[in-house]
């Protein structure tokens, strides 16, 4: 049975294509399936799914929270994680008060990193949303007063003189005692039930392979990362691609629904499908 091409969603991020070079690119059998990737930051396809142009791609968790309606949590490729979570970062310290008051540039209004920052500081109101990979510069040069950095600009933030105001996984998983959950893959709900259980398959194949041949995966790793030493780009995978990626497991289900009922709770988003997974 043939099927249409399927639009793919995912970052050029090192977690992402280290998870995904298998499945792109001709590694591990597809199951008849053909992609069409689109290659953008988490933000941008937050947004194309908002709009429902995309068949499965890569959401924070805080957009998918807003979009359980239209599509389902494939069980493979999220990055949840401990000790990795975002962090507000500044040219010197802050107090909270300083904080409230700040003008802070986010990685996006959608990202879980956002939602994690308005758990932290309720009463932080002055935002603007800014391409992740600038928010250190942005700080640096005084456009902003701190800053929201999420992915690989938590191990080079120090270096160029920033200091850490707080870490907002260790916020989450200080209150919660559950894994940060940071990312998922999500399929639209109008693909067919069949295809959904393929595309779980698939990927799953494709990051256990990536466990399997880590060298392997590299170049296409390194040919996305952004001005990026190999030691980054391993760490950051290391960080975020864990067991959860191969299958959630029930503590990172629990993670997810706790996560969305405190914001349910907090009217920061919808009521949602507590039976959120594709294909069950």
């Amino acid at each position: 049975m043939n099927h249409p091409t399927i639009t793919l969603g995912f970052s050029p991020c090192p977690n992402d294509t280290f998870i995904f070079d298998a499945l792109v690119n001709g590694k591990i059998d597809p199951e008849g399936l053909t992609f069409e990737v689109i290659m953008e930051d988490v933000e941008a396809l937050n947004r194309r799914a908002f709009a429902g142009q995309i068949d499965v791609t890569k959401l924070s968790y805080h957009a998918f929270a807003h979009l359980t309606h239209s599509y389902a949590l494939l069980r493979a490729g999220s990055a949840l994680g401990n000790n990795c979570g975002p962090l507000l970062v500044a040219k010197k310290n802050l107090d909270p008060a300083a904080i409230n008051a700040a003008h802070i540039a986010i990685p996006g209004t959608m990202t879980t990193a956002n939602f994690l920052l308005s758990l932290a500081y309720p009463n932080a109101a002055h935002k603007t949303a800014v391409c992740f990979s600038d928010i250190e510069e942005a700080v640096l040069d005084g456009r902003f007063d701190a800053g929201l950095i999420i992915h690989e600009n938590r191990f080079t933030y120090a270096e160029k003189g920033l200091v850490q105001l707080a870490d907002l996984g260790v916020f989450w998983e200080t209150t919660t005692g559950l894994p940060i959950p940071l990312g998922g893959i999500a399929v639209n709900r109008t693909v067919p039930t069949e295809t959904q259980q393929k595309l779980n398959l698939i990927l799953r194949r494709s990051v256990e392979y990536a466990f399997d041949n880590p060298e392997d995966t590299m170049p296409f790793v390194r040919a996305h990362a952004q001005a990026m030493d190999d030691a980054v780009m391993r760490a950051h995978i290391d960080l975020y691609v864990t067991q959860h990626t191969l299958d959630l497991g029930d503590d990172g289900e629990a993670a997810v629904q706790e996560m969305f009922r405190i914001a349910q709770e907090k009217g920061v988003i919808p009521a949602y499908q507590y039976d959120f997974f594709a294909h069950r």
